[in-house]
């Protein structure tokens, strides 16, 4: 059997199962349990549906459903409001109605992206997430968030549009290189903060090393940040208050990226560099003990992640200004009193902010 674990994500309207397998079988089974879909759509990255198209067809064309592939490129410029004309011509010219089904197959960008289509295609079509990248099947394809970048800003111009299922082939993880293990393993990092307790004693138990994709902890370090990230979303899906604590690192990873023009760092190595402002800011504001922040750079190195940047400090700070979470020009801030005790909307003076990075290109 392919199926190895079932986490439902409970929202006020809708009931999303988190799947995860050891490869695409059963996903066809899945679909059909759909009503009345009259055409699929897959909106993918050419390269990674090169390498999964036998799997892909063994599991559509029993169905009988017409399928047509729409591809965009990878990274982040991709995902830009810019590159939603295109995509949605190829919709209306390939026919696709309101009982169409588009499967975003890929890693968090094509997620996003194709989530986002869904969300605003003839006001809302259904979706299905099927991540292939360790940080799409932990976080991004999670919890209903869809969106694209503007200039100004990542995932600005977005909303809340939940899957009807999400199915996570982990085989998909073997062709994963290094660097996009890495950007999972932050965000892991990141939920095991958050929630604390055993899930945060066993990320600081390993390593990068000890996880991949044949390894015995693989499957329930996903399965703690999907249960974990499925308990905050179905308790607050569209981040009017604790949903927000979601966002542990991500106040400096946006503005790096932002900065960088996101050549630079990846989104999981520019979170890794967040989650250490945030808590040096925390020891200040929170009471956070200094061994958690000691520890979560062990981690950090531990999983070859960075967690301090040679970018200025002053630059960073100006281009939080821009990021989402603010209210009224005053930077809001996800902090920590502990492992497993975030607090969120905390305003964050600049001058704190500046200090704290300056702090942080000491630590050694």
């Amino acid at each position: 059997m392919s199926h190895i674990e079932t986490i439902q994500v409970n929202t006020e309207h809708k009931m999303i199962p988190v799947q995860l397998h050891t490869d695409l079988s059963g996903l066809s089974e899945e679909i059909a349990k759909l009503p009345g879909v009259t055409s699929i759509f897959l909106i993918t990255e050419r390269s990674i549906h090169s390498i999964y198209t036998k799997y892909l067809e063994k599991e559509l064309l029993p169905l009988g459903i017409r399928f047509q592939e729409i591809y965009i490129k990878g990274g982040e410029k991709a995902k830009h409001i810019e590159k939603t004309g295109d995509v949605y011509n190829q919709l209306i010219k390939h026919g696709a109605d309101r009982k169409s089904l588009i499967l975003a197959f890929g890693g968090g960008v094509v997620g996003d992206f194709a989530g986002f289509i869904a969300s605003t295609y003839l006001r809302g079509i259904r979706f299905v997430q099927i991540p292939t990248t360790l940080l799409a099947c932990v976080d991004s394809s999670v919890g209903g968030k869809v969106a694209v970048n503007a200039d100004l800003g990542k995932n600005m111009i977005g909303s809340f549009y939940q899957p009807e299922f999400v199915f996570a082939p982990l085989f998909a993880l073997s062709t994963l290189p290094d660097r996009e293990w890495r950007c999972g393993q932050a965000e892991i990092i990141k939920h095991s903060l958050l929630s604390g307790g055993e899930y945060w004693e066993k990320v600081k138990a390993h390593s990068f090393q000890d996880l991949n994709v044949d390894s015995p902890v693989l499957p329930y370090m996903i399965a703690e940040s999907v249960r974990f990230k499925a308990s905050v979303v179905s308790s607050d899906e569209k981040e009017t208050g604790l949903r927000k604590i979601l966002n542990l690192g991500h106040t400096t990873a946006h503005a790096i990226e932002s900065v960088t023009k996101y050549k630079k760092y990846s989104h999981g190595e520019a979170v890794a560099i967040g989650l250490v402002t945030a808590l040096l800011i925390s020891e200040e504001k929170s009471g956070l003990d200094p061994v958690t922040t000691k520890e979560t750079v062990e981690s950090l190195k531990n999983y070859q992640l960075p967690f301090q940047t040679k970018l200025k400090s002053k630059e960073l700070a100006k281009h939080m200004l821009h990021d989402k979470k603010n209210v009224g020009g005053s930077i809001r801030f996800v902090l920590l009193e502990k492992p497993g005790s975030p607090v969120y909307d905390i305003p964050v003076d600049s001058r704190d902010i500046i200090l704290n990075i300056r702090k942080q290109k000491g630590l050694g």
